[in-house]
């Protein structure tokens, strides 16, 4: 999704498409999941890489995006960095308890 997210933010600036509203229709979403979307580019940078390098596993994005969401709530990058962290050790002890 946040792939996705940076497609379309490209799309936008290059005016392949108007704006958020038209890719939205195109899409079949309402503009508020296009939003939720979109929101994932807010990410620190640093972060996206690190999504963008996980694996996928049978087509299933290894980071979940209501997981990626709450990062992004976080707000200033440094918190999101905290919040980042936090979500990897929540993921490290899911998989092993």
């Amino acid at each position: 999704m946040l792939a996705l997210a940076h497609k379309i933010e490209d799309a936008i600036e290059r005016g392949l498409v108007r704006d958020r509203a038209e890719v939205a229709r195109r899409l079949g979403l309402t503009r508020a999941r296009l939003t939720q979307l979109m929101d994932l580019a807010l990410l620190a940078p640093d972060i996206q890489v690190a999504v963008l390098e996980l694996e996928a596993i049978d087509g299933l994005e290894p980071a979940a995006e209501h997981t990626l969401r709450r990062v992004v709530r976080a707000g200033a990058w440094t918190r999101q960095r905290q919040q980042w962290q936090s979500v990897q050790r929540e993921c490290q002890v899911g998989a092993t308890g």
